[in-house]
């Protein structure tokens, strides 16, 4: 059970869901209609295409999580650690993210793939970072786990066994984050086109300069005491 969780973690996960729920929300309404957070349906079309012999479109999903994957590993090389504790450097991983992000959308605009390949690879990149706090997985690109960990919460409450209440308000934390950045990201998609990823880029540049102004004050306390 989760003993303890921060401010910052609570803040971080329900910001890095809503990001992900607006940058989602731009790959399935985009001309290619790819999930760009979380692959198990573009795992499907890639098996698809492989079935069906359509060359072009297995390269094109293939890639994309390809760049998923090269994200989650930049992360493990940056952070170097699958526990969420302050020191490590998220404000590096969260910058490269934002980068990545906002480099996507002249691409996006051109009809290239690439832009989808930049944008899977800055989904990862944020996915792999906020990996774990207490004993408690946390993702905040994808909500199968956390819609799971719901249905796992309701069976013990109705055999009255003890729900783990933090995790319970972390995965509605969660959720709610992911499904308000859906929602503003399909209104934003609808005037703006790809531009609305500069939203979910500038926001986690914010999220990056954030955690460090945090880290160094916590640091500067630490010497004074």
């Amino acid at each position: 059970m989760i003993s303890k969780l921060p401010s910052w973690v609570w803040t971080g996960a329900w910001l890095l869901a809503f990001v992900a729920g607006m940058v989602n929300v731009a790959g399935l309404l985009g001309f290619d209609r790819h999930s760009i957070t979380h692959h198990t349906g573009n795992t499907s079309l890639l098996a698809e295409a492989l079935a069906r012999g359509n060359l072009a479109e297995m390269g094109q999903v293939a890639a994309i999580i390809a760049a998923f994957v090269v994200g989650c590993a930049l992360s493990g090389y940056l952070v170097q650690d699958s526990t969420l504790q302050l020191g490590r450097r998220y404000s590096v991983a969260l910058l490269l993210a934002a980068v990545l992000l906002a480099s996507a959308v002249p691409l996006l605009q051109s009809r290239s793939n690439l832009g989808m390949v930049l944008a899977a690879g800055a989904c990862g990149l944020q996915n792999a970072m906020v990996s774990a706090y207490s004993g408690a997985v946390v993702r905040t690109t994808h909500l199968t786990g956390m819609f799971t960990d719901l249905g796992i919460f309701l069976g013990h409450a109705l055999r009255g066994l003890p729900v783990d209440r933090r995790r319970l308000k972390l995965c509605i934390s969660v959720i709610g984050g992911f499904l308000c950045g859906s929602f503003a990201g399909a209104i934003a998609f609808d005037r703006l086109g790809f531009a609305s990823l500069y939203f979910p880029a500038a926001l986690t540049a914010c999220a990056s300069i954030a955690y460090a102004i945090y880290r160094m004050r916590l640091r500067r306390q630490r010497i004074a005491d």
